[in-house]
């Protein structure tokens, strides 16, 4: 439908006056890692933000509420290793070091969206962040590396994207850069995106944009079904692109939301692929439901099921577990209607026939479960809607990683 927009370098500067930067402060063990990012855009932006649906939430996204509440920000302070979540005086340090980097930078402290990840009830060392500051601010530039690597806990790979299209004979930029690898599940997940953009559009227009698509999104992916303090997807949109200004759902919304989907698509694949001690991306995608929300209760219970999970890093074909997850999905189906079948890069193979199995080519099974993404297709035949959930296998590695996260 949109066949302009075009994938380009550069994540989350790669939109005109947006500017990064990545640095250790020393709140990291681990010296070789950075850990304390900034995102600073030219000018104030429109701006709006989706937050975890825990009820315990860290003192940055409580924070981050009260700024947004005019719509407008122009920065976003980002540190890893200390999420700032039931920690001692936790508000007052989230505030501190906000301060210093907006006295650094010469911005509004209001101005700032502020998000932190990392071990939960841990006092944020805000002296330790306050010295790191004048390298920061200093080493600002129109490359996103840096900033991306900062804001990564255990992930593998940063992960970042950025398109170009046209909007009224203007051309907009818009990319980001996020990060998530465990305590990953809706909505949303111990993830955090950061999105920039030069596009025009109304406030309203622009949280409306994010909320529909992070529900398709980074809303449908699971890692291992523990939903984090301190999930947060935020955007700022600085408006200088001098498109023609998005104020209601016409057809420019449209495809402002269509270029969003396919950044935070990505993103949000890269997250579920990264997940901790993961060996592949697994894909369930429901078609022939009824509604979309019973395509995508089906499709986020199988993804999120331990066993299903487990038995995709066996590359074990063992379909009654998907079965038995869509029957606790709370979704209306019919089970002697449903068709169950893999697909990857090594071929595809039916396993499940009208709620009932059937003869197949284990050899052949193993073989397309054994790459490295798989998608598993579910086919009901009650109507035409569909939807598609991301996630990962379960492996030993997992259970490593999170044994002794602390240490």
């Amino acid at each position: 439908m949109y066949n302009d927009i075009e994938i380009i370098p550069g994540g989350v500067t790669a939109a005109p006056g947006f500017m990064a930067s990545g640095v250790f402060c020393g709140i990291r063990k681990n010296r070789t890692k950075r850990d304390l990012a900034l995102i600073v855009a030219e000018q104030p932006c429109n701006a709006a933000a989706v937050y975890t649906l825990n009820k315990v939430k860290a003192a940055p996204l409580l924070l981050t509420m009260d700024n947004l509440h005019n719509g407008r920000a122009q920065a976003i302070l980002v540190n890893s290793g200390n999420a700032n979540a039931c920690a001692p005086g936790g508000m007052e340090a989230a505030k501190a070091t906000v301060a210093a980097v907006a006295d650094a930078a010469k911005l509004s402290p209001d101005d700032f969206i502020v998000s932190s990840t990392g071990t939960i009830g841990v006092p944020l060392p805000v002296d330790t962040i306050v010295a790191g500051v004048p390298a920061l601010v200093e080493g600002l530039s129109h490359d996103d590396a840096t900033a991306a690597e900062a804001i990564m806990t255990t992930d593998t790979f940063t992960k970042s994207l950025a398109v170009r299209f046209t909007l009224g004979g203007k051309t907009v930029t818009l990319g980001g850069i996020a990060k998530g690898s465990g305590m990953i599940h809706p909505n949303m997940a111990t993830m955090m995106a950061f999105i920039t953009t030069d596009c025009s559009i109304e406030p309203a227009m622009l949280e409306e944009a994010l909320r529909e698509s992070s529900a398709r999104t980074y809303n449908r992916i699971s890692v291992d079904g523990d939903m984090s303090t301190n999930d947060m997807a935020a955007i700022l949109a600085s408006g200088t692109a001098g498109n023609p200004h998005i104020s209601d759902k016409g057809e420019d919304y449209g495809k402002f939301l269509h270029a969003l989907d396919i950044v935070n698509l990505k993103l949000a694949k890269d997250i579920a692929k990264d997940g901790e001690g993961a060996t592949k991306l697994i894909t369930a995608h429901v078609t022939g439901a009824m509604t979309v929300e019973d395509a995508s209760k089906i499709a986020m219970a199988v993804i999120a099921s331990s066993l299903v999970k487990s038995a995709m890093f066996g590359s074990d074909a063992n379909w009654g577990r998907i079965l038995a997850a869509m029957g606790y999905s709370g979704a209306e189906f019919e089970p002697t209607g449903v068709d169950v079948g893999f697909t990857s890069s090594a071929g595809t193979v039916d396993v499940c026939k009208d709620g009932a199995g059937m003869p197949f080519d284990e050899a052949l099974a193993k073989q397309i479960l054994s790459q490295s993404e798989v998608v598993i297709e579910i086919r009901l035949h009650e109507g035409d809607h569909e939807a598609q959930a991301y996630g990962c296998d379960l492996t030993y590695d997992y259970v490593k990683i999170n044994g002794d996260y602390r240490s």
